[in-house]
């Protein structure tokens, strides 16, 4: 499987990066193709709601001249994707967030007949990583990931929260053996 890593965060080599690096490794393992996109360093401006990508429903028609419809393309010719993100504010970070509402274009007659999505049946998953517990601080984005898998028409295939984070080298063994489980499961 050719699989695309979307990694949120401000930090090449914070914990998110970390753990998605233990999920990436755990991947090729099992021998898949993976590509990870650092979207700190793309230019991806945001949605600016004009619509124009609903006139073209089978391509990604976006007016905007940036890095998020080459980012787009790549997603949907992988066969799974996965969102990495810490959690800011009970939320998605910016970084990954604008490419979250710039996937608009991927869509066409949300709750309407003949919903239709260019991601229909790729498989997604989420890492978040954040210094406090769940409870009171990640379940939102958690909620808000499984709305956005219904809007895609993709099927979520597996997620991770690691909470407690303070830097890298302080993660435990069991959080490396959470990420090679979520490694799988996005494959299985």
């Amino acid at each position: 499987m050719q699989i695309t890593t979307l990694l949120g965060s401000a930090k090449k080599k914070g914990n998110t990066a970390t753990v998605l690096g233990w999920v990436e490794v755990e991947l090729e393992t099992l021998g898949h193709s993976v590509e990870r996109i650092y979207l700190q360093n793309k230019t991806i401006g945001g949605c600016m709601g004009c619509a124009k990508c609903r006139q073209t429903p089978d391509a990604i028609a976006c007016v905007q001249k940036d890095d998020a419809p080459d980012i787009l393309e790549r997603m949907i010719a992988s066969d799974a994707v996965l969102y990495a993100s810490p959690v800011y504010f009970w939320e998605f970070t910016s970084q990954i967030k604008r490419l979250i509402d710039r996937s608009y274009a991927l869509v066409t007659n949300y709750h309407q007949p003949g919903h239709t999505s260019l991601m229909a049946n790729k498989r997604i998953g989420l890492l978040a990583t954040g210094g406090g517990a769940y409870e009171n601080n990640a379940e939102g984005l958690f909620t808000a990931f499984d709305r956005i898998a219904a809007f895609l028409l993709a099927e979520k295939k597996g997620n991770l929260y690691v909470g407690g984070c303070s830097i890298p080298a302080d993660l435990p063994e069991t959080v490396r053996e959470q990420a090679k489980g979520l490694a799988r499961s996005l494959v299985a």
